[in-house]
């Protein structure tokens, strides 16, 4: 099917993988306050600037059919602890000089989706996707051989945000609706943990008169807007280019990490980026070719 608007789709898939991108340097301003601290703002900010996008961005009868499927409410809860945790280690990772893991994770995160299709949905690898596969697994074996240990933070993003997007598959609610009702269910935890906090930066009456302050009421707008302009995209392009768009948000974080932020690039990690970039190159043109064929 043609795209509507190809120009406009391009343009708002690159503004929403650029922000995407940039997210270090947001992480980076609000750096003093503890990352579980930040995802506890992130939830209670999205969760209030959602509601209220939700009642200019109309989705008709999205509740209703919430309201008469509780089942989709309960997959709801849970992809919304995975994409909290998702959050908390990627903050902590940008935060603590690991970003070049923070990288590496999400670009793993296309090659995870098509493990966790074969083991969980039945679906049949092409040989292709095989041989993408496995580059990924040679990338990560490789970086076990040399440290010594698992890359975790790599490891638990891509395997965080692959399961949460299994999961949602499980409850076709529109993305808005989806992030609102998720963040919604957070709430309370993210509230208690306040009260049971009362020493945490944002309990203090005067860090309420600092920069960073406004810093954590922006995690809300800063959350949704790429969300937003992604979505959009997706009415405008096929998913595929979509797909070949989000290599551009873990290029920005590796760029950052080297450039801005001073992390080392070892050449034992070096290797294992190069064997990932092969997987997701093969994974790409395999995509591309099957593409084609279905036009």
């Amino acid at each position: 099917m043609q795209a509507a608007n190809p120009r406009r789709g391009y343009i708002l898939g690159l503004s929403a993988y650029i922000i995407w991108g940039l997210f270090p340097l947001y992480f980076k301003a609000i750096a003093s306050v503890p990352a579980v601290e930040i995802i506890i703002h992130r939830v209670l900010w999205s969760a209030l600037f959602g509601a209220l996008l939700l009642m200019v961005w109309k989705h008709p009868g999205w509740w209703r059919e919430l309201r008469e499927n509780p089942r989709r409410l309960a997959i709801l809860a849970l992809s919304g602890t995975l994409i909290a945790a998702n959050w908390l280690t990627y903050v902590w990772s940008v935060n603590n000089g690991r970003m070049l893991e923070a990288s590496l994770g999400y670009y793993i995160n296309p090659l995870v989706n098509v493990l966790l299709g074969m083991l969980i949905l039945g679906e049949r690898l092409r040989r292709m996707q095989w041989i993408a596969v496995g580059l990924a697994t040679v990338g990560v074996a490789q970086q076990v051989w040399q440290v010594g240990s698992l890359p975790w933070v790599s490891l638990a993003l891509a395997l965080t945000f692959g399961f949460y997007g299994l999961i949602r598959k499980q409850a076709p609610v529109k993305a808005l609706p989806g992030l609102v009702v998720e963040t919604w269910m957070l709430v309370p935890i993210a509230l208690a943990w306040l009260l049971f906090n009362p020493t945490a930066h944002s309990a203090q009456a005067e860090f309420w008169t600092t920069s960073e302050a406004w810093w954590l009421v922006a995690a809300g707008p800063v959350t949704l807007v790429p969300l937003v302009c992604f979505n959009a995209a997706a009415r405008h392009l096929p998913y595929t280019t979509l797909g070949f768009l989000q290599y551009l948000a873990p290029t920005l974080v590796l760029l950052q990490a080297v450039l801005l932020f001073g992390e080392h690039l070892s050449s034992s990690t070096l290797v294992a980026f190069m064997f990932i970039w092969a997987g997701l190159a093969v994974y790409s043109v395999d995509a591309w070719i099957s593409l084609r064929r279905r036009s």
